[in-house]
């Protein structure tokens, strides 16, 4: 079956096989989080990009298989709401940045910054560090294709930053600088919440999110 990212509440994973990483996404709690398991093909080791909620079908997700990392994106408590259980129970290494760090139940047993790598078994995803939604938000990418956003970007525009315009700008400048300045437009974009998007689709409209604010 064609991935779609499309999920929906106590729906299955969608399941996308791509060169060297197998990616789930399932949808997870009341409010509509993401959460995606990313494995290695070689080896099978896995990340799971936010432990937001229910922990018990994060772990079926899991499986028997091993993973050695929990990235938690951001310090919003629909993010992190299962990490404790799910870093319990799978003995994973939890990752955060430092800034955001302090606001999780678990002690972080890595942090990262921008330009940082988090391996998964023979590949590696790197850090770009996206300030304004939360000091210490955090995106993590794939080759240059495949970038799992939080809740910095999404289909049609840049994360919440509370209507102030100093967090706005430095989001939405980070999102730019950081991410649409630098990757090709073919770059899939999975958000921590709803359906994703590519950054092609989103592009043109950059001039109207920055003229609105939000």
């Amino acid at each position: 079956m064609t991935y779609t990212g499309n999920v929906a509440k106590d729906g299955p994973a969608d399941v996308r096989e791509v060169p060297g990483l197998t990616i789930s996404k399932i949808e997870v709690g009341d409010f509509g989080n993401n959460a995606y398991l990313l494995r290695c093909a070689e080896t099978g080791d896995g990340v799971l990009i936010d432990a937001a909620a229910e922990p018990d079908r994060l772990l079926e997700l899991i499986g028997d298989m091993p993973i050695s990392a929990i990235v938690t994106t951001h310090r919003h408590r629909d993010h992190w709401m299962a990490l404790e259980e799910v870093a319990r129970a799978t003995g994973a290494q939890t990752i955060a940045h430092p800034l955001d760090a302090p606001e999780l139940p678990v002690k972080v047993t890595r942090e990262v910054g921008h330009g940082d790598r988090v391996t998964v078994g023979v590949v590696t995803l790197d850090v770009i560090h996206l300030r304004g939604h939360t000091p210490g938000s955090i995106a993590l990418l794939y080759q240059d294709r495949h970038l799992f956003t939080g809740d910095s970007l999404f289909p049609g525009g840049v994360g919440n930053t509370q209507k102030d315009p100093a967090r706005f700008e430095q989001l939405f400048t980070d999102v730019v600088e950081r991410i649409f300045d630098r990757l090709p437009d073919e770059t899939w974009v999975y958000p921590g919440h709803g359906k994703d998007t590519t950054l092609g689709a989103e592009r043109p409209h950059l001039p109207e999110w920055k003229a609105r604010g939000w």
